[in-house]
C-alpha cells in the first residue's frame, strides 16, 4: 500500500461509500422516481422539489444502470431493482420513435418532445438493459441491450445516418465523443453480458478499436493535448471548434483507457491513458482557484463559450476516478497528489451539507450559481458512479 493510501484509504472509503448509500441514492429514490407514470424525474430543486416534469431520456438509461449496477455489485436490495425496472421499462416502452431511435426528452407520460441528431441515448439504454439482464436473468433485456448498441454502432459507423455539424465538403470533422461512448458502452456491456459479438466484433474488439483511433487521431503528444474534434485523419483545425479543449471529458476518456489497460495488461494502452490524464490535468486545473476549468483553448486564446471558466460537477467526478486509478496502477506519488487536490477541492465545494446531494454548477471561485440538484444532464450517474467505483477500487473489488 502506498503512503498516500495508508494514510487516507479508510477515510476515502467512508466518504465514497457513505455518500453513495446514505445520501445520493436515497435522495433520488425519495424525490426522483415517478410513481405515477414510471421512470425518473431529474429536474429537481435544492430540497428535491420538482421543477419540471419533462423527462431526460438519457437519464432513464443512466438511472436504470445506476440502480441495477448497485443491485448487482453491492447488495440485492429490492428497492434498487424496482427503481431500475421502472426506468428501463419506461425507456423501452415510451421513449423510442417508430424507427427505434430514442428521443432526447419526453413528457412525464412519455410523449415525444425532442429528437436530437446523435444517438447517445441508445448507449445509456444498452448499459441499462445489460445491467437489468444481469439482475433478472431475463433474456429480453439482453436482446434489447445488444439491439441498442447495434443501433448506436450503425448510426456512427455507417455514413448517412447522422447529419454532419459542418459541411463535409468544406471542413470534414469527427469527434472524440462517439469513440468514448463506443469504448465505455462496450466495457459496461461486457461486465453484464460477457464478451459477446455485436456487428461482427467482440465487445473487447470494439473497445480496442475505439482506443486505437483515440490514440492515433485525438492525442497530440507534440501539443500535450487531447482534442475534442479533428479532421478525418486527425488534422488540427485552427478555429474555435478545433482549438476547444474539454479537460474533464478527455480525463474521462483517459480512465476508460486505463480501465481497459488494467484488465488486459497492455502497457502501451496504460501509457496512453496516463499521458492523456497528464496533458489534460495541465490544461484544465485552475492554479489560481482550484478545480477544473470547463473549457480551455489549445493555444491559450480566448474562448467563445461564456461558461468556460465554470466548475461543473461531472469533470471533477471523472478526475477523481482517473487520478485514483492512475495511482493504484503506478504507485506514483504524482497521481496521489493529483487525487488529493481534486478530491479535497470537490468535496469542499459541491456537496450540499444542509439538504443533501450536490450542487452541479459553480463559478470559478467555487460558489454555486444555481440551487438545482438535477436537470436534463445532471442526475444519478456521474457522481454516484464515481463514489461507487472509487469505493470498489479502494476495497480491491474492481
Amino acid at each position: 500500500m502506498t503512503p498516500y493510501l495508508a494514510q487516507r484509504r479508510d477515510e476515502l472509503i467512508r466518504t465514497y461509500r457513505d455518500g453513495l448509500l446514505l445520501d445520493v441514492i436515497p435522495f433520488w429514490l425519495r424525490h426522483g422516481l415517478d410513481r405515477q407514470y414510471g421512470g425518473i424525474h431529474t429536474a429537481l430543486g435544492r430540497r428535491g422539489e420538482l421543477l419540471d416534469s419533462d423527462k431526460s431520456v438519457w437519464f432513464q438509461g443512466r438511472a436504470a444502470w445506476t440502480f441495477a449496477n448497485l443491485y448487482n455489485t453491492v447488495e440485492p436490495r429490492p428497492e434498487w431493482l424496482a427503481a431500475a425496472l421502472s426506468c428501463a421499462d419506461f425507456l423501452h416502452d415510451r421513449c423510442a420513435d417508430l424507427t427505434g431511435k430514442l428521443h432526447f426528452t419526453v413528457t412525464a407520460e412519455g410523449d415525444p418532445l425532442r429528437m436530437r441528431r446523435y444517438v447517445y441515448s441508445e448507449c445509456f439504454a444498452a448499459i441499462a438493459y445489460g445491467a437489468v439482464h444481469h439482475a433478472t436473468g431475463q433474456a429480453r433485456w439482453k436482446e434489447r441491450a445488444l439491439a441498442a448498441f447495434d443501433l448506436f454502432l450503425r448510426f456512427n459507423r455507417e455514413p448517412g445516418h447522422i447529419p454532419p455539424k459542418t459541411s463535409p465538403q468544406t471542413r470534414p470533422m469527427k469527434g472524440l465523443a462517439p469513440l468514448m461512448m463506443t469504448l465505455v458502452t462496450a466495457q459496461d456491456l461486457r461486465e453484464d453480458l460477457g464478451d459477446v459479438v455485436v456487428r461482427g466484433r467482440t465487445l473487447t474488439q470494439w473497445a480496442e478499436t475505439a482506443i486505437a483511433e483515440i490514440g492515433r487521431d485525438f492525442v497530440k503528444d507534440d501539443l500535450r493535448a487531447v482534442l475534442e474534434v479533428v479532421g478525418p485523419a486527425g488534422e488540427v483545425y485552427d478555429h474555435f471548434d478545433g482549438r476547444l479543449l474539454n479537460p474533464g471529458h478527455a480525463i474521462e476518456a483517459a480512465w476508460f483507457i486505463l480501465r481497459e489497460a488494467r484488465r488486459s495488461g497492455d502497457e502501451a494502452m496504460k501509457r496512453l491513458g496516463l499521458r492523456m490524464l497528464d496533458y489534460m490535468w495541465e490544461r484544465g486545473w485552475d492554479r489560481e482557484h482550484g478545480g477544473l476549468l470547463y473549457f480551455t483553448d489549445l493555444h491559450g486564446k480566448p474562448i467563445q463559450e461564456y461558461w468556460h471558466f465554470m466548475k461543473f460537477w461531472w469533470p471533477h467526478n471523472e478526475a477523481i476516478i482517473a487520478t485514483l486509478l492512475a495511482h493504484l496502477m503506478t504507485g506514483d506519488a504524482k497521481y496521489a497528489e493529483m487525487h488529493r487536490q481534486v478530491h479535497d477541492w470537490t468535496y469542499a465545494h459541491f456537496p450540499d451539507r444542509e439538504h443533501g446531494e450536490w450542487f452541479g454548477y459553480l463559478d470559478r471561485q467555487g460558489r454555486p450559481t444555481t440551487e438545482l440538484k438535477g436537470n436534463m444532464w445532471k442526475g444519478p450517474f456521474h457522481m454516484p458512479r464515481q463514489k461507487w467505483l472509487c469505493w470498489q477500487l479502494l476495497e480491491g473489488r474492481r
